[in-house]
C-alpha cells in the first residue's frame, strides 16, 4: 500500500524548457550552450553547482569567462529560470495537496540548484504566490545533500530520513535511469511524460 510520494521537479511538476533555456544562457553570452546543458543530468561546473560543490557566486565566476564579461546574479538567475517552461500547473499543485490532505506524506526529490530553487521558493513560483515547500512535506535538492539521481545514496538518504519504507514509496520522474535506481531500491516507481499530466496515472497506481 503505498503512503508516500516523491517528485521530481523539473519536467513533473514544472515545465521544462531546454531549449530556451540555451537562448537564455546565449544571450548572456555562453556561446556553446548547447554542449554545456543537459535536458537531464548536468556535467562540469553546472553538475557542480548541483551537487553542491561550488556556490552560486563561484558557479557565476566560473561562467563569466566563456561569456567574456562579467556577469550579475540577477542575469545568471535568469538565465537559469530559462529552463521554466509555461506558468506551473495549478491543477498539479493541488492536487499534491489534495494528496496531503487525504493523509499521503508529500515529498521532493530532485537534482535542482540554488537558483532554480530561490524561485521556486519564492512568491513568483505560481499564481497563488505559494512557494513549492508549502505544498510538500520536505524538499531534498542535490545542491542541499551533496548527491544526485541515479545515485543510489540520495534514494537512501531521502528513506532514512524520512523514515519511509520503499514498498510504500511511490516516485515520480520523467527520467528512465532514475526511475531505474528508484527501482533497483524497491521503491515503487512511475515513469512520466515530460511536462505531461501525470494526476490520473498517480490516481490509477493509488487504487491498484
Amino acid at each position: 500500500m503505498i503512503k508516500n510520494i516523491a517528485f521530481d521537479f523539473g519536467g513533473v511538476i514544472f515545465d521544462l524548457a531546454y531549449e530556451n533555456a540555451v537562448e537564455t544562457f546565449k544571450r548572456i553570452g555562453l556561446a556553446d550552450a548547447e554542449q554545456r546543458l543537459d535536458r537531464f543530468h548536468q556535467r562540469g561546473f553546472f553538475e557542480d553547482l548541483e551537487c553542491g560543490r561550488i556556490t552560486p557566486d563561484e558557479f557565476r565566476r566560473q561562467l563569466e569567462p566563456l561569456c567574456h564579461r562579467p556577469l550579475t546574479h540577477d542575469e545568471v538567475l535568469g538565465a537559469w529560470l530559462g529552463y521554466v517552461g509555461n506558468p506551473v500547473d495549478e491543477r498539479k499543485l493541488e492536487y499534491i495537496e489534495a494528496l496531503r490532505e487525504r493523509g499521503y506524506r508529500t515529498f521532493l526529490l530532485s537534482n535542482t540548484n540554488p537558483f532554480v530553487q530561490s524561485w521556486a521558493e519564492s512568491a513568483q513560483f505560481c499564481l497563488s504566490g505559494r512557494p513549492l515547500s508549502s505544498y510538500l512535506e520536505k524538499c531534498y535538492c542535490s545542491f542541499e545533500l551533496g548527491m544526485m539521481k541515479p545515485d543510489a545514496a540520495i534514494f537512501r538518504y531521502m528513506l532514512e530520513d524520512a523514515h519511509l519504507e520503499p514498498a510504500e514509496t511511490l516516485f515520480l520522474d520523467d527520467s528512465p535511469a532514475n526511475v531505474a535506481a528508484a527501482a533497483d531500491m524497491g521503491i515503487q516507481t512511475l515513469l512520466v511524460e515530460k511536462n505531461g499530466d501525470w494526476r490520473e496515472a498517480v490516481s490509477r497506481k493509488l487504487q491498484s
